[in-house]
């Protein structure tokens, strides 16, 4: 089987010598072909000219492109870019920093054996960032299930069979939201247990600005979902406090107000034109194995 591990990167090339390296010893003696595909997301940092060799990953390409875009849309550009230009049969996103662990890609290739035609996601069993992030990422989960009724433990980290890349490739959110995108449109997944690496260098580039973007553009996926949950809560919630009515009792309704303005400022970030079109902003294609 032929496997493309999809790796968007932003100045980061000293951890994607290190993410390759580990990747190449990981995938010894595997049942499949394994090849890389690096997206490279604007980096100001020249693409270095003495890449390591690897005995087992069969394939290195670097798509440079013109500008930044973001984690999420070097993701869906990837996607569309091997769907439209390689053979292949699953791809496998994974950020370049370490966090995502390289000997978890043995588990993802090993589930294939039995549920060769479903999406395969690493679920977060235990994560390795502070108390204040943890925090976050629980009120996340806590947010997105309230309110659109679906629970998302995964991220990037996943194996997507040829099948569901192509009907990723045709999906609006894809361009804002890859988890997201990936829950809309296949309600069937295979869970399979992940821990959260530590960095190979250095601290996150992600602002906590950054965070409640990512966040909201999970939620805006499922907008209209959120939109009657919320209309829901606020009659449901305006009849309990009817008697009670002041300032103090009227701030979660606005919270909500405010929150729904958020999500839906947040969806415009999806565009099927700019993804069908994402192939212009390719500088070009460096093959390095």
């Amino acid at each position: 089987m032929k496997i493309k591990v999809l790796i968007p990167l932003f100045n980061d090339w000293q951890s994607l010598f290190k993410l390759l390296e580990n990747i190449d010893h990981q995938i010894f003696n595997l049942d499949a072909i394994i090849s890389i595909v690096v997206v490279n997301d604007g980096s100001t940092e020249k693409v270095p000219n003495n890449f390591p060799s690897f005995s087992n990953i069969n394939s290195i390409k670097i798509i440079n492109l013109k500008r930044n875009v973001g984690h999420a849309r070097s993701i869906a550009t990837g996607l569309k870019f091997i769907l439209e230009n390689d053979s292949f049969d699953y791809v496998i996103p994974m950020d370049s920093d370490g966090e995502d662990r390289p000997e978890e890609i043995k588990d993802l290739i090993k589930k294939l054996e039995t549920e060769s035609n479903l999406p395969i996601v690493c679920e977060r069993i235990k994560r390795s960032e502070g108390t204040f992030f943890k925090l976050c990422y629980f009120l996340h989960k806590l947010i997105t299930v309230t309110f659109t009724g679906r629970s998302i433990r995964f991220g990037n980290y996943t194996c997507i069979p040829k099948e569901v890349v192509r009907k990723m490739s045709k999906e609006k959110a894809t361009w804002s939201s890859f988890s997201g995108a990936l829950t809309k449109i296949s309600k069937n997944k295979i869970g399979v247990p992940s821990e959260r690496g530590i960095r190979y260098f250095g601290p996150s580039k992600m602002s906590f600005k950054n965070l409640i973007i990512h966040s909201l553009a999970i939620v805006a996926v499922f907008k209209i979902s959120v939109l009657i949950r919320s209309i829901l809560f606020f009659f449901v919630y305006l009849f309990l406090i009817y008697e009670k009515i002041s300032v103090i009792t009227l701030i979660p309704l606005l919270l909500l107000i405010v929150f729904n303005l958020l999500v839906f400022l947040i969806s415009k970030r999806e565009n099927l034109e700019n993804y069908s079109n994402s192939n212009q902003n390719i500088f070009d294609v460096k093959v390095i194995k």
